[in-house]
């Protein structure tokens, strides 16, 4: 701890903060190579089960499963709002549009997080949040609009897929943060994926592809579920409780940024003006809507 009790990110903090944004950011580089060819429900079901079963050694070994089981329809609940709606939208729209770009219209979930705090809990919508929203709307214009991908009917659907993502995003984070006070993160991290896994298993074995996956397709699903879902999750969790929230919400800059680089690194995908304008104005917008910036955050 720092002078007056904040909590000070310590360099092997500050190096897991970084994997975690990498990890997260990965998430849509995964879903760009697996989602067209096993689909999103396959996809995201597989990630789900996966991630939950990775997770339940750590719940059994430290005896968590009967905090899952008192609240199983809470968990079912915000498993589907937060994690099966928003994942399969995701998925759905990164088969018509780049992972780069789906990356940075992920960042607008912290702006509708603020939008859904105000109208469904009274939380103030200050002048500078406000602000904040209208600048983040204006960066997506400019991201779109400059984007060479040509607007088409299949990508407009996409765009409005994954802004009902994040839409479902704000409202399952607002959920979980008045409804699961005091529960443990594990618990949390496990039951969400459980409560997903119960609706995307039956309909990813139900709309299951007729081939079977290429070793890029797997490998992606693998990492999507083990690495960008399980592995994250824990070390998000552990950076909560060593640095505090705050300061882990810096990881909000970190993987729309990454999300870019693997895009066009790994993929070839476009990388222009637009992009560079578009991510720095929805993540200027963040920093506006959180009051957290990527180097002022203590605790």
């Amino acid at each position: 701890m720092g002078r007056g009790g904040v909590a000070v990110v310590r360099p092997r903090d500050l190096m897991a903060l970084v994997v975690l944004g990498a990890v997260w950011g990965a998430s849509f580089l995964f879903i760009r190579v697996a989602a067209p060819a096993l689909g999103p429900f396959p996809l995201m079901g597989t990630r789900v089960v996966l991630a939950a079963l990775a997770l339940a050694p750590f719940v059994l070994a430290l005896g968590r499963f009967p905090e899952v089981r008192e609240r199983w329809r809470q968990f079912l609940f915000v498993g589907v709002l937060n994690g099966a709606i928003p994942f399969s939208l995701i998925a759905f729209a990164e088969t018509e549009i780049t992972a780069s770009l789906a990356a940075i219209l992920n960042s607008t979930t912290v702006l509708f997080s603020v939008l859904v705090a105000a109208a469904w809990f009274g939380d103030p919508l200050t002048a500078k949040r406000i602000f904040g929203v209208a600048l983040g709307i204006s960066g997506v214009a400019v991201l779109v609009g400059l984007d060479p991908m040509p607007l088409n009917g299949g990508v407009g659907v996409a765009l409005g897929a994954m802004f009902l993502g994040s839409f479902c995003y704000a409202l399952g984070g607002n959920y979980v943060k008045r409804t699961f006070s005091g529960v443990r993160p594990l618990t949390m991290a496990f039951g969400q994926q459980a409560g997903a896994a119960a609706l995307l298993l039956p309909l990813g074995v139900a709309t299951l592809p007729g081939e079977a996956p290429s070793a890029p397709v797997a490998l992606s699903a693998l990492g999507l579920a083990l690495l960008s879902t399980a592995f994250a999750y824990l070390l998000f969790f552990a950076l909560i409780a060593r640095v505090g929230a705050t300061s882990t919400l810096t990881v909000t800059f970190l993987s729309p940024g990454f999300g870019v680089l693997f895009g066009v690194v790994l993929l070839g995908e476009p990388f222009g003006l637009g992009t560079v304008l578009g991510l720095g104005i929805v993540l200027l917008a963040v920093a506006l809507v959180t009051g957290v910036g990527p180097g002022r955050a203590k605790g």
